[in-house]
């Protein structure tokens, strides 16, 4: 039986800490990002300008990449574990990073309608130029409807999905490059329709407030990855509606 550093070795071993090298790579840059340049990338704006708006583009779209790659870090790696399989077969196989560009794409569309979202709320006077909330019943609004949203038959379902990926990559693969991608933004659509009330929340708490980033990083990954996901999803529900019915009183 070979020893482990004869399978790191292995090329399906090198291959798969590649696939994991860049995985972990990516959401170091990411966190990086929000620790230590998004502050003075994001200055407080009074009057936006285009460069503003595609600069808080950038911010959602690193932000999502690091708040999001560690929950679909299991389903990345099964479809590089596939991928090797079907190789040793001598079966047609795509590179996994594909799959986690598609991925990434899914968020990235939601950064730019987030960006959009964001822009109106300050022309509304709804955020402060902090990115925060400016308003007690906006406010409890966010926190009431993702609470809300937790016991929804979509939020369910999404959350199958998320947590089941053997299940969705069964039904869902396809193959060369287009498939790869169109199966990494498919399931990057599940990860959306799960966790996109959880991620406005920062219009609450400060879009750039690292302990709400991370806090809700961590609740991303509990949902998804842990055993009893199901249940402290319907848990947070409860907790953001009486937040929600608090800000209202």
């Amino acid at each position: 039986m070979p020893s482990l550093f004869q399978q790191w070795l292995s090329p399906y071993g090198l291959k798969r800490s590649l696939v994991t090298l860049t995985l972990l790579l990516a959401i170091t840059l990411s966190w990086y990002y929000m620790l230590f340049a998004m502050s003075m990338n994001m200055e407080p704006v009074r009057q936006w300008q285009l460069y503003d708006i595609a600069m808080l583009f950038v911010m959602w779209a690193i932000m999502m990449a690091g708040m999001m790659l560690p929950s679909a870090a299991p389903v990345i790696l099964l479809v590089e574990k596939l991928n090797q399989q079907r190789k040793r077969r001598h079966s047609t196989y795509v590179p996994s990073l594909y799959f986690m560009l598609g991925y990434l794409l899914a968020w990235s569309f939601y950064s730019a309608i987030i960006t959009l979202v964001q822009y109106a709320l300050h022309h509304l006077s709804l955020l402060n130029s902090m990115m925060v909330s400016a308003n007690n019943t906006f406010t409890a609004a966010l926190l009431l409807i993702a609470g809300i949203y937790q016991f929804t038959p979509l939020k369910q379902a999404c959350l199958s999905q998320c947590r089941s990926p053997i299940s969705f990559i069964s039904s869902q693969w396809r193959e060369g490059i287009d498939g790869a991608i169109w199966m990494g933004f498919k399931h990057g659509q599940y990860c959306l329709g799960c966790c996109w009330f959880l991620m406005a929340l920062l219009f609450a708490t400060g879009v750039m407030n690292l302990k709400w980033i991370l806090l809700l990083t961590l609740l991303v990954m509990l949902e998804k990855l842990l055993p009893f996901g199901r249940f402290s999803s319907r848990v947070i529900g409860c907790i953001l509606v009486a937040a929600g019915f608090y800000y209202l009183i």
